[in-house]
């Protein structure tokens, strides 16, 4: 079980420590979001800045770039050109796995909120005596006949060593 399962985990049996820790739970990956967030956003600058340099370069030079000189320089033609581009696809990359790390943390700051939602129900179920497990009322004939039943066999196992069994508690 990686940490987020374990963090997003209730133990139904200790709802009091889960509640004690539920904020702290929400402050750790709300903190995690807001730094995937600022690295998502740093990334997509330097995906931007990169795409940038490379628009550049292209019009500058086209003939570096396997442009032939008859071709028209259109936008097209440079946004087919830098789609092509190592820099383009590493950079790009690089800000897809931030996006997906951000989504991802954030998808767990909204399970906390689930959680939470959870706690909160299981702590009702807990009051309305849910988790108890079945009563059942006592037949009282039956129980007054494996009491006989019983005292039978203990008459008979004292029987047995020639010893007599006290029928009551008061003769001990």
């Amino acid at each position: 079980m990686n940490s987020y399962e374990k963090d997003m985990h209730i133990d139904e049996t200790a709802l009091d420590v889960e509640f004690l820790e539920q904020p702290s739970l929400v402050m750790k990956y709300a903190k995690l979001c807001a730094q995937a967030n600022l690295d998502m956003a740093l990334e997509q600058e330097r995906f931007n800045l990169v795409k940038s340099d490379l628009d550049y370069r292209i019009r500058s030079n086209p003939l570096n770039f396997g442009i032939d000189a008859a071709v028209k320089i259109t936008e097209a033609v440079v946004l087919g050109t830098i789609l092509q581009q190592d820099e383009y696809q590493e950079a790009n990359q690089k800000y897809l796995t931030c996006k997906y790390e951000y989504e991802t943390i954030r998808g767990a700051v909204s399970a906390l909120e689930h959680r939470k939602s959870s706690l909160e129900n299981l702590v009702k179920l807990f009051g309305q005596s849910y988790f108890a497990g079945p009563s059942i009322p006592r037949d009282l004939s039956k129980e007054a006949f494996k009491k006989l039943e019983q005292e039978h066999s203990d008459s008979n196992v004292a029987n047995s060593f020639n010893r007599t069994v006290p029928t009551s508690r008061r003769s001990i």
